[in-house]
């Protein structure tokens, strides 16, 4: 059996398809299945006032897709938009695979993948603010 396997500690919550899911008190394990499912963990979103810098208000769109609360269609071109600035910065190998990744997943309708591709580029954007001249 293939799909997304789920390690939940106790209390966590999921969104899967737009409906919260909480774990209970054990840590348990799920299974999905379901190839086109939208998954998210509740304890990786980016809150609306999180999502203050280029790539976090990428991800933070990516995110509303996966929730159900954008429309793919609508928001594909703007995030490929987006995507496309953000590989004005992010010159190096790795961020550039990523970003390939991410536009991939986008053209492919895996909002998931787009997702997670993006979020890998958060820890270069933190370090990159980090040294920004003041």
């Amino acid at each position: 059996m293939s799909g997304l396997v789920l390690k939940l500690a106790p209390k966590e919550r999921v969104l899967v398809n737009g409906a919260v899911i909480e774990n209970g008190d054990r840590r348990s394990r799920l299974s999905i299945v379901t190839p086109d499912a939208n998954i998210l963990r509740l304890r990786d979103a980016i809150h609306p006032e999180e999502a203050n810098t280029p790539v976090r208000r990428v991800c933070y769109a990516a995110q509303l897709i996966l929730s159900g609360d954008a429309d793919p269609d609508e928001e594909r071109l703007p995030m490929l938009r987006r995507i496309e600035e953000l590989s004005q910065v992010f010159t190096d190998p790795d961020s550039r695979s990523s970003i390939a990744e991410a536009t991939d997943a986008l053209i492919n309708n895996n909002h998931y993948r787009c997702l997670k591709a993006l979020r890998t580029l958060l820890p270069r954007e933190d370090r990159l603010f980090a040294v920004r001249p003041s």
